[in-house]
This record gives C-alpha cells, structure tokens and sequence, in this order.
C-alpha cells in the first residue's frame, strides 16, 4: 500500500510568522473608467487586502469602471477628489484604458505629489508612462509593458524589462502575469 501526502501552500496571510503586517495601511488604486487590464486590479487588491490594507478606488468621471475583461469596480473617489496625504501608497493600475491618464495633468499631479511626500507610487503594464509622464522615473529603474520602453528610457529611466523592478518607494510591474508578485511587492515595500 502505498501511502500519498500532498502538502498545499495557501498564500500567507497577515499576522503570520515573517509576513506583512499591513493593518492601518492605505492604499489608493487608480483604474481608468473603461478597460482596465482586470487581474492587474484584482491580484494586487487581493493580495493587499490579505495583508490588512485598506484598499480605496479612484477614477475619472465614472462612479464604476470596467476592465477590459469584465471586471466591475466600484468607484470610491473621482480623480480630482484624491489627497495624496491620506494614503500610504498610490497605485497606478494599467491595461488599455490606463493611457487615458498619459497627460492628464491631476493624474501626473498625484504621481508627482505622492512621489515627493515619500509614498510608495506603483503602477503596472502601460502605466509605467504615467510616472514617466510626471518625471518621477528620470534617474530611477524601472519596467513596463515592452510598448513603453521607449517613453520610459526618454524620460530618463534605465528600463529592465523584469516582470517587477522595485527603486526605491517606487514599484513598476510589465503586466497581467506579473500582478501578483506586483502586489507582494507594494506589500513588502509598505513592511519596510
């Protein structure tokens, strides 16, 4: 007879041995309206919330925003309400829609603020650009969807391709397969 063990590792959750502690963290996500990247929502969120943060949603002009698979997000905040003080670290999330906040200049205004009030500032897949845009990544590593390279590297950023860079308090992730070490990052960045 033979005897079968099957060991299943769960993801950690807060309060255990080593892991994140983030109770009392906030965190502000920032989706665009319509055609977010979902699980570049989603992942981090969950990873996030497992960790004890508190998670509030912002957009522009839109009270839910929708992914570009699906996803229905509820709307915590418009983008011209955010007071990056009140937050710990402010996350850029990408996908399609994210190009919407290139030049927008409250969106660049929240990157740049947080950024110089030494928050944590992360964003994934194209959202990268976002900071590039507001001349937070010049001097600084960073990663993006590969369609991003170029606009990284003319703002200044040395650009590694990785699926995560962390430099410094600023965390950039390539994409939807990346979104969960994504979160594990911001998590442990916020530990620190």
């Amino acid at each position: 007879m033979m005897t079968i063990v099957i060991l299943i590792a769960g993801c950690t959750q807060k309060g255990e041995s080593g892991m994140p502690d983030l109770s009392g963290k906030k965190v502000l996500m920032i989706v665009a309206p319509t055609n977010f990247r979902d699980e570049e929502f989603l992942q981090p969120r969950e990873v996030l919330e497992g960790y004890g943060a508190s998670i509030t949603v912002a957009s522009k002009g839109t009270r839910t925003a929708t992914g570009s698979h699906g996803a229905s997000v509820n709307v915590d905040l418009n983008l011209s309400q955010v007071d990056v003080e009140n937050y710990d670290a402010v996350v850029f999330v990408g996908g399609s829609g994210a190009a919407v906040y290139f030049n927008d200049s409250t969106a660049l205004g929240i990157a740049k603020d947080s950024y110089n009030r030494g928050k944590v500032v992360a964003a994934i897949c194209i959202a990268p650009s976002i900071l590039a845009n507001a001349g937070i990544l010049e001097g600084k590593s960073a990663t993006a969807y590969s369609s991003e390279a170029s606009n990284l590297e003319a703002n200044g950023a040395r650009y590694t391709g990785e699926q995560v860079t962390v430099d410094g308090k600023i965390i950039t992730a390539n994409g939807p397969l990346a979104a969960s070490q994504f979160g594990k990052a911001i998590a442990q960045k916020l530990s620190s």
